[in-house]
């Protein structure tokens, strides 16, 4: 991208509306932004730098909230500014319209059922209903300013995703990464599909524990403990720690279950809390992940009691077509009419609930899709210390979960809606038949696979699962990458993808989103998928709760808070947030975020009347002016300082105080008498206030358009576009405005004239006069160093301090007075001792 200097000096006669029109500046600079192309993503130049974003797909299932707003524009805020190092930005945007939540909004929005359709329809409908979702979403995004790229959008779901997700499944499947077995996994009656580990949460609940009589034959009743005697039916072992003396007498021995009467062997197992209940267990297939250790470990048969719909099965008997609380009920009562049931006690305990509805979940044995993550998590550990982590301490949650992965990625799922698994299976000899990469997407139970198996069957059938909705958002970087590349090249081949700048996400979806997506990008290309991680937090409720859709706490529509406060006053909010951590939601930090977009305005309002274009010359006149140039480089420097670890709310933090105290509080303030009474002072020094004005007036704009993109567009339009190569504020570079100016010595004398200007202020605020109020005569106490330095700005002192003359001792002074004499006032203050004030 090229930049050019600002021209040369000459008179600015427009002057900016005296109030700022929020809602029609966002429709125009919307249409400024389509129309140019700003955001538009060009090949870099050479040795131009990369910045790509891995963003965020946002799951299509109804309407976004504030939270959504916080953590995107947060982003946003990082892209703006790596735009203005003149890097080369992609910033792309997806849709994830691939999982359970869109299962769930098209069903309520078409009252349909998925299980009852064939997935070709059903997926017809989703298409249907996300489309107009997203362009919901798009609007939204728009209106709050975010920069992402409209030319680079993708939906998981769109033919394109689903073409590499299969070959993703295919590329590894083929390098041994992924397997399919027959093995026990978490389901959901509820959804009605398996669950992976990563997508379990515990739930303390209300239960009761049950002492259920068992028998040994030679030795009687026997006591079992149990939370859930609904399972009698799967009851395939008792087990016992072989350290407990009770129960040593019974090794070797058979147990006869209460109401079935079928034989169970009873094991010995250390894994048996001796102090728990009778010490005394039953393994049923399956109550929990316990009974799945145990069913393996000793190799027991697999009794299903309860079906994938959450109904108990016909091989229960009395408990056959009920519910699992009706079936506990009914089992409890039958138990209790033939006096098995010797104890029940109230307890809480934790069980596994599916993350997306809440509900408990099962264990089931079905035949299953796998990827192989235990065996590498040492490499997943390692490559965690490669990335950048910000906040660092996030690291830690990554870490804590990789070590505690115990299961292998479960990627089948049991839904009538996703990216179908490219495979059929020969019943014959049970090979897996793999479609070929030409005939990619392709749903299996809708095409046939066309050949015999090498066995000679053509008993072949389709397999009939999908893919976990991670499966593809974990390819996310080589979703984004095909674009980048025009979706023409390989983007799993060797040499073709390459680590993205950036990846934004909550942390809550740490152990999901950024897990498997650093696990596919090792498995397909032994790289990391992007260089950093920025991790941020969510917005909190009144009640401290996470705002979300599901939970239905979102204290406002942002379409309606749109229509409250500006898009600018937003993002302000959401700039103040720190990284990674969760943020109350707050009108207080809105309505500061309006008065910070009124106050820039109004300020560049002033200095649109008063400014000359051009540069500023070698020799800039004016220590004030030297100074504010001084004070904004080293604005600058602090806040690339922060950007770059991607503290952006410490990067608004020094901007704001760059601009209301050193440009309002002090320059402004400092230089306003020289411009409204030019003949009275020096006219170079007047010229060189003006062009620093000028300079200023395009820095501030620059360093508040991260955070406020639509009062700085409109700033720059109205102010600098006529006379500025770049057709955006967003699109020119920090470097335009010119080299690090520094004067040290600049500093130390406004610092003086800045104390000189608080105590006169001080003084006239005591005697309860106006700060305009004209003095005949100011007298300084101060030491003979800063006498020196003060005389070098002694026109700024009589004319921020609206005084005739100013004198100077280097005598203590007994008191500091402001003393009325005839129609004027005398004013004495005392900067280098303490003294008492005389009003």
């Amino acid at each position: 991208m090229h930049f050019e200097p600002l021209p040369s000096s000459e008179t600015m006669n427009q002057i900016l509306d005296k109030t700022y029109d929020h809602a029609q500046v966002q429709l125009r600079t919307i249409n400024l932004w389509d129309s140019e192309n700003i955001y538009a993503y060009q090949v870099p130049l050479k040795g131009q730098k990369l910045y790509s974003v891995d963003t965020p797909p946002p799951t299509v299932s109804g309407s976004l909230h504030i939270g959504h707003i916080f953590s995107y524009t947060q982003t946003d805020m990082i892209v703006r500014y790596h735009r203005m190092c003149g890097e080369a930005v992609f910033y792309p945007m997806g849709f994830d319209d691939n999982g359970l939540a869109t299962i769930r909004f098209v069903e309520k929005a078409r009252g349909v059922s998925s299980h009852k359709m064939k997935r070709s329809e059903f997926t017809a409908l989703c298409l249907e209903e996300t489309v107009k979702a997203e362009a919901q979403f798009k609007d939204l995004w728009q209106k709050i300013g975010l920069s992402v790229d409209w030319n680079s959008l993708y939906s998981t779901i769109d033919e394109r995703s689903r073409f590499l997700a299969q070959k993703s499944f295919i590329e590894l499947y083929n390098k041994g990464f992924v397997y399919r077995r027959d093995e026990v996994t978490p389901f959901c009656t509820c959804c009605r599909t398996s669950v992976a580990q990563a997508e379990l949460d515990d739930k303390e609940v209300s239960s009761k524990f049950y002492d259920i009589a068992f028998s040994v034959d030679g030795v009687g009743e026997v006591i079992i403990a149990t939370t859930r005697p609904e399972l009698l039916f799967s009851c395939v072992a008792v087990l016992y720690n072989p350290t407990d003396a009770r129960y040593t007498n019974l090794q070797g021995k058979q147990a006869r279950v209460a109401l079935t009467g079928k034989y169970v062997p009873i094991i010995a197992d250390e894994k048996v809390l001796i102090d728990k209940g009778s010490g005394l267990v039953m393994c049923c297939t399956f109550g929990d992940s316990t009974d799945v250790a145990w069913y393996k470990e000793h190799k027991l048969p697999y009794i299903q009691s309860i079906g994938l719909d959450g109904i108990f099965l016909p091989n229960t008997d009395f408990l056959a077509g009920l519910k699992v609380e009706q079936a506990r009920e009914r089992m409890v009562e039958r138990l209790k009419s033939e006096n098995l049931i010797k104890a029940e006690k109230a307890i809480t305990h934790a069980v596994h609930i599916h993350e997306r509805c809440k509900n408990a979940v099962e264990y089931v044995s079905l035949q299953q899709w796998f990827v192989k993550i235990v065996e590498h998590k040492p490499t997943f550990l390692a490559l965690a210390d490669q990335i950048n982590w910000y906040p660092s301490f996030m690291k830690v949650r990554y870490q804590n979960w990789v070590e505690g992965v115990s299961w292998d990625w479960c990627i089948s799922r049991q839904k009538g809606f996703g990216i179908s698994f490219p495979v059929w299976h020969c019943r014959a000899c049970g090979e897996v038949l793999i479609a070929p990469v030409d005939r990619l997407p392709i749903d299996p139970q809708e095409s046939e696979y066309g050949l015999s198996c090498s066995c000679g069957s053509t008993d072949i059938i389709p397999d009939t699962d999908v893919m976990d909705t991670w499966n593809t958002s974990s390819i996310s970087p080589y979703l984004c990458t095909d674009i980048m590349h025009g979706k023409k090249d390989d983007v799993f081949a060797e040499g073709v993808f390459e680590s993205m700048s950036m990846r934004p996400q909550a942390h809550d979806i740490i152990r999901t989103w950024a897990f498997y997506t650093i696990v596919k990008a090792w498995m397909h290309s032994g790289v990391l998928p992007w260089n950093n991680i920025v991790i941020s937090g969510h917005v909190l409720s009144s009640n401290k709760e996470k705002i979300s859709k599901s939970q239905g706490n979102s204290p406002l529509d942002p379409q309606k808070l749109l229509e409250r406060y500006s898009a600018d006053a937003i993002r302000y909010w959401s700039g103040s947030g720190a990284l990674g951590q969760d943020t109350a939601f707050s009108e207080d930090q809105l309505k500061q975020g309006n008065r910070s977009v009124v106050k820039l305005w109004n300020a560049l309002r002033f200095i649109s009347e008063h400014r000359t274009v051009g540069a500023l010359p070698p020799k800039l006149h004016g220590t004030v002016n030297r100074w504010i140039m001084h004070r904004a480089s080293q604005t600058l420097g602090a806040y690339k300082d922060h950007f770059e670890k991607n503290e952006f709310s410490r990067a608004l933090e020094t901007v704001e105080q760059f601009f209301w105290r050193d440009v309002c509080d002090n320059y402004l303030e400092m230089v306003k008498d020289m411009l409204f009474k030019p003949e009275q002072y020096d006219q170079a020094e007047v010229e060189s206030t003006k062009l620093t004005l000028n300079n200023i007036g395009l820095r501030l704009i620059q360093l508040y358009a991260p955070f406020m993109p639509y009062v700085t567009e409109e700033l720059y339009q109205q102010m600098y576009r006529s006379d500025a190569a770049m057709p955006s504020i967003h699109a020119t570079s920090f470097a335009v405005v010119g080299d690090a100016y520094v004067d040290e010595r600049a500093v130390q004398i406004v610092d003086i004239l800045q104390q000189v200007v608080s105590s006169v202020r001080r003084m006239k605020t005591e005697s309860k006069l106006s700060l305009k109020t004209p003095l005949i005569q100011l007298l300084i106490s101060v030491s003979g160093e800063s006498i020196e330095s003060l005389k070098k700005v002694e026109h700024i002192v009589r004319g921020v301090c609206t005084s005739a003359s100013v004198s100077y001792t280097i005598e203590p002074l007994c008191s500091e007075y402001m003393r009325q004499d005839g129609d004027g006032y005398r004013m004495a203050i005392c900067l280098n001792t303490t003294a008492q004030t005389e009003v």
